[in-house]
């Protein structure tokens, strides 16, 4: 079986400029002036024991005019860097060579699915190189983690593309360890997050999982920077750009409703090391009301289609489940008053009220222009016409050698 692991690592302007209008937010880019986490994450890959994979990093910019800049660093520290195994780089170049082939071939139309902005558009991304490289599996890894674990690998093929209880597992997630050894997400308790109540829902879910018996159990959750995706599924489904954040819970969202489960392997981990969040509070709460809010709506507007499966909030219990039910808007409100009361006596008047403002948006702009599950189902079918289009010998032969082109 052939894998191809695939990290993202996202970078933004030099520190002293920092953020300006127009830039793509990330949770934490690194500035183009310092070394970041990705050399550490290709350097943890020499503590593996199983080296049988190809290795490609995506190179994403916040910026268009600082990208060229971003993909020489993003090669220079591939080239610096010796793993044990073969290292490509994507980038932005990379990138255009392929929706110009696309250009060529009378297929601009797939182009828009190929981007190199928001999380989900990296994502698919993440598994359609795999998809052009031959790949029976792809293995999706964030630029902030280490592996301390030498049978990872050997972990992560055990069970990928095999029949267990006569259902094929085409999916595994596996899972984070924080930098003390622990799987809890630990953050400081504060008034507001008693409604939101985000946190410890994740660990309820995480004890569920990840904390019992047997190994290899079906999951309402996954970690986009643990995952094992098998060609039967990243060739029918893709992940949604519309979602602004959690693409990964989304994605699993979507292969339930194409009938493919995930399944959380409780022995595939890996050290999650990230560097401090660079945006308020407000605004990650902001991305969680859009998201929460759109993933309701793509379930509240199944309808019956072949070869569908519906899908039901409870069935994401304990976590995301909690936010997918009717009480999502008095959580918002609550806790979106407690945050913003909570600004204002630390003297932060313009923040206290943009965290007002999250109350109105979840009402307004937070709410589908369009139907999510019917865009979902026309994604769908655009994703696996490209997959289908890039699987022919000629094109894929010429993509590869954009994908396989020596840093």
């Amino acid at each position: 079986m052939k894998f191809t692991m695939v990290i993202p690592s996202y970078w933004s302007r030099e520190s002293e400029i920092g953020w300006r209008e127009g830039d793509t937010i990330h949770d934490h880019p690194t500035p183009l002036d310092e070394g970041g986490t990705l050399f550490r994450a290709i350097q943890s890959i020499k503590n593996l024991d199983n080296k049988n994979f190809q290795l490609v990093i995506i190179s994403v910019a916040s910026a268009k005019d600082i990208e060229s800049k971003i993909e020489d660093k993003v090669a220079n520290i591939i080239k610096s860097s010796n793993p044990g195994v073969d290292v490509f780089l994507f980038g932005p170049s990379h990138l255009k060579q392929v929706h110009q082939l696309l250009i060529n071939e009378g297929k601009e139309e797939y182009n828009s699915m190929l981007q190199l902005k928001g999380y989900s558009n990296i994502r698919n991304l993440c598994i359609f190189i795999p998809h052009i490289l031959g790949s029976d599996a792809a293995v999706l890894i964030d630029d902030d983690e280490v592996f301390e674990d030498p049978k990872f690998m050997s972990k992560a093929g055990e069970f990928i593309g095999k029949e267990i209880n006569r259902k094929t597992i085409n999916a595994i997630a596996g899972y984070y360890l924080q930098p003390n050894g622990d799987y809890h997400v630990k953050k400081p308790s504060r008034p507001w997050m008693n409604y939101w109540n985000q946190y410890e829902s994740m660990n309820k879910a995480f004890d569920k999982i990840i904390g019992t018996e047997p190994r290899l159990k079906e999951t309402p959750f996954v970690f986009g920077g643990n995952m094992i995706i098998h060609r039967n599924l990243f060739t029918v489904v893709p992940f949604d750009p519309n979602v602004p954040r959690g693409e990964d819970i989304d994605f699993l969202m979507n292969a339930r409703m194409f009938g493919y489960s995930f399944y959380l392997d409780n022995q595939l981990s890996i050290k999650h090391l990230p560097p401090p969040k660079s945006h308020p509070v407000w605004k990650s709460l902001r991305e969680d009301i859009y998201r929460f809010i759109y993933e309701r709506a793509k379930i509240a507007q199944q309808k019956d289609v072949k070869g569908m499966t519906r899908v039901y909030p409870e069935e994401f219990d304990p976590y995301p489940g909690c936010f997918l039910k009717p009480d999502l808007e008095t959580k918002i409100e609550n806790s979106c008053k407690l945050l913003s009361e909570e600004y204002l006596a630390q003297g932060d008047k313009e923040a206290s009220e943009e965290t007002l403002r999250n109350i109105l948006l979840a009402r307004t702009d937070a709410m589908p222009k369009f139907d999510p599950f019917q865009n979902l189902c026309e994604l769908q079918k655009q994703w696996q016409e490209l997959m289908s289009f890039t699987a022919q010998k000629r094109i894929c032969s010429q993509m590869e050698g954009i994908i396989c082109e020596k840093v």
